[in-house]
């Protein structure tokens, strides 16, 4: 017999410690703007608003990282991941490791009360005259390298196949 435990499910919150789960609950926060509270024990340490560049699995030399710039989630970083479903129907996310807590939340687009909430993007300003666009690297080892978990790279980055 198996000494595996059945899967469990989650119905908008709940506490998970399974890698895979962790991460596809962080998927959706992929190239999105979010508020970010860093907490030990319970002092802020630092807060800030960050663009989630990576969320990476299966790669415990891979550490996560928290700038105004950019955001890198590594599963391997955390104990386990708290979610809840808020009243607007936005997730908050807590990251744990020890005493250590990371709060993520949504940033919502700007605009005035009764505009629906859409999780998107934050625009960057371009100056006049000037077209901005993403461009992707074909040559980087993560590219060329299978993607997130099961994917034959364990370790890779999310959402490149966007």
């Amino acid at each position: 017999m198996s000494a595996e435990l059945p899967a469990k499910f989650f119905v908008n919150s709940g506490l998970v410690s399974n890698p895979v789960d962790i991460y596809h609950l962080l998927r959706p926060l992929l190239r999105q703007t979010v508020a970010y509270r860093y907490l030990r024990g319970r002092e802020v340490v630092s807060h800030g608003t960050g663009w989630v560049e990576r969320i990476v699995a299966d790669r415990p030399d891979v550490s996560s990282f928290f700038t105004p710039l950019s955001i890198c989630l590594s599963v391997a970083s955390w104990e386990h991941l708290e979610f809840e479903t808020r009243p607007d129907q936005l997730i908050t996310y807590v990251l744990v490791q020890g005493d250590e807590r990371v709060v993520l939340e949504f940033v919502p687009p700007p605009g005035g009360e009764g505009d629906e909430m859409i999780q998107e993007p934050l625009p960057f300003q371009t100056a006049p005259g000037y077209i901005q666009m993403e461009l992707g690297s074909f040559d980087s080892p993560e590219a060329a390298d299978g993607e997130g978990p099961g994917s034959g790279d364990p370790g890779g980055e999310a959402g490149a196949d966007t």
